[in-house]
């Protein structure tokens, strides 16, 4: 099945409308904020190094971070928020801003799945190596330090100068 083709500047300047428009009522912390225009930056630095993978990875893992950050802030924040809200006269903003923040959330699996496509499209692979997980390294090329062959040449042309 052919993915259909999302480039992405579209799928930062969509996230970037609706994360403006949900921090118009300030409802959520200043976190929110920040970390979801910080990812916004990763992906203006995806789309400035085309050819690049770091750029691509940093951006989906930026962005599947803020799923996480952002549940937990709507559930923390949501109904205080909308209690403060339904007494005030900007519950209407209240609303539209929670709207959008919420239709962030829902569409950021699917710019997930989207930048995954393009790590990959870059050279990106698979499997994430945390460094001390792999314990079957292949050591043939390398040579023990214990055991280093010295030049035959240069250990007997050596001689101590005594000057």
């Amino acid at each position: 099945m052919e993915l259909p083709a999302v480039s992405l500047k579209a799928i930062v300047l969509v996230h970037w409308v609706l994360t403006t428009w949900a921090c118009m009522y300030s409802w959520l912390p200043s976190a929110y904020a920040w970390g979801n225009f910080t990812v916004l930056a990763m992906g203006v630095w995806a789309m400035a190094h085309k050819d690049s993978i770091d750029a691509v990875s940093t951006f989906l893992i930026g962005l599947l971070f803020s799923i996480l950050s952002d549940i937990l802030m709507f559930a923390l924040y949501y109904e205080s928020a909308e209690n403060i809200a339904s007494s005030h006269v900007l519950r209407d903003l209240f609303r539209f801003s929670a709207g959008m923040a919420i239709l962030s959330l829902l569409i950021k699996p699917l710019s997930c799945f989207f930048i995954y496509h393009m790590y990959r499209e870059r050279g990106g692979e698979y499997n994430i190596s945390l460094g001390f997980t792999n314990g079957n390294q292949d050591c043939s090329a390398y040579q023990s330090i214990d055991h280093q062959n010295a030049p035959t040449e240069q250990v007997n042309k050596t001689v101590p100068s005594l000057y």
